[in-house]
């Protein structure tokens, strides 16, 4: 008669790659979101203008005419450039399960990488947001005085393009809070990584 056999234990040094290539996976799929993310906001802080035709003369507002929009640009660029050093990493991690570089160094520039780009991203959220949410209230107010007190419409003719030029503000601050909610998750992992390597 056979002796009855405990069930077979679940292995779990090979669950640990499944979990670790998991990981990896969400890692790079992050990195990409918020580099994609980052280039949808580049291009759209870039081409956003305005033209007013006046009488005497047309007036071009550029991006570039607002302090805080040219902060987004640059925090824009950083970004792109940091994420774009990650991604090989990122993906050499998820084919061959093995990091591009294996010192311990490495994840310490990827951990502090990760906060540096989290910090700038929200400053750069934040200075896109509210620039925008002032210069547009400013301008409507200021809209409504000339209206209601000098009964003077000179404003509410241009306003429809600058309302045109801070909707599109509007959109490239949120790809860059996109980019900014992807970093967050991004730089969990890290730091994740970072613990589990040092101790």
């Amino acid at each position: 008669m056979s002796r009855p056999t405990a069930p077979p234990q679940p292995n779990e040094e090979a669950q640990a790659p499944s979990a670790s290539s998991l990981m990896a996976i969400i890692a790079l799929i992050l990195r990409i979101i918020t580099w994609v993310c980052l280039i949808i906001s580049t291009i759209i802080i870039v081409t956003t203008t305005a033209t007013i035709i006046g009488t005497y003369q047309t007036i071009e507002i550029h991006f570039n005419d607002i302090i805080a929009y040219r902060y987004v640009l640059v925090v824009n660029v950083l970004g792109l450039v940091y994420t774009k050093l990650q991604l090989p990493s990122s993906i050499r991690l998820v084919i061959s399960g093995n990091p591009l570089w294996k010192s311990p160094g490495f994840l310490m520039y990827d951990f502090l990488g990760d906060k540096i780009l989290l910090s700038l991203l929200a400053t750069g959220v934040g200075a896109a947001f509210g620039a925008t949410l002032d210069l547009k209230k400013n301008l409507d107010d200021l809209d409504d005085i000339l209206q209601e007190n000098y009964n003077n419409t000179a404003l509410s003719l241009i306003r429809v393009k600058l309302d045109d030029f801070f909707s599109k503000a509007y959109v490239s601050a949120g790809f860059l809070l996109i980019a900014l909610l992807t970093s967050v998750i991004s730089s969990v992992i890290s730091s994740l990584d970072l613990t589990k390597k040092t101790y």
